[in-house]
């Protein structure tokens, strides 16, 4: 059995730098060998994200291109979005798929918890698959109409070779679907 290791401790934090939408924060730290580091990080809202991978039959996906500042192209993805104050994670998510792709879910099932680069962002986001999709929309926040793209598991290989289905979460909550699929769930 390893020994668990001590986190280390925090002696000061500080926002070094703030937007509209980020925080980044200074953390000065004391490892449990002495030594003292500082890291940055981009500091989240404390609200959480969610990501719904939507299969409108045992065969297909349903995806969104949507623009990525980040890399300033579109992307093709999953589903997703801020979890709203005082929404759990299922609400959220049943909240987004009807704003990003038109539909509900009767069947929402929790897949995994994911973070990204969690060296440097402190956010967590829930992944959720939905089945048994029904029409309904509500107005999202989107600055433009999100393009829907559905896609044939068996013709999986082909979308991960899209030069724009790169975005690290969609992949992985993809894989997480395949895995779990391939157990007989």
């Amino acid at each position: 059995m390893s020994k668990e290791k001590q986190v280390p401790q925090i002696l000061s934090r500080r926002v070094v730098a703030q937007s509209r939408l980020m925080r980044v924060e200074a953390v000065d730290l004391k490892f449990s060998n002495g030594e003292q580091r500082q890291f940055e990080r981009m500091k989240g809202s404390g609200r959480g994200a969610v990501m719904i991978v939507p299969c409108i039959d045992d065969d297909t996906l349903l995806l969104i291109r949507e623009y990525a500042a980040g890399l300033h192209d579109y992307q093709l993805g999953f589903p997703k979005g801020l979890i709203d104050p005082g929404e759990t994670p299922e609400e959220a998510a049943q909240r987004e798929l009807k704003e990003e792709v038109g539909y509900g879910s009767h069947q929402l099932e929790f897949l995994m918890e994911l973070s990204l680069a969690p060296q440097f962002f402190s956010a967590k986001m829930s992944v959720f698959v939905a089945r048994d999709l029904y029409p309904e929309s509500l107005p999202g926040d989107e600055p433009e109409p999100l393009e829907k793209v559905t896609w044939s598991i068996s013709d999986i290989n082909n979308l991960f070779a899209q030069p724009d289905f790169s975005e690290a979460r969609s992949v992985a909550a993809l894989l997480m679907l395949l895995r779990n699929q391939g157990e007989g769930r």
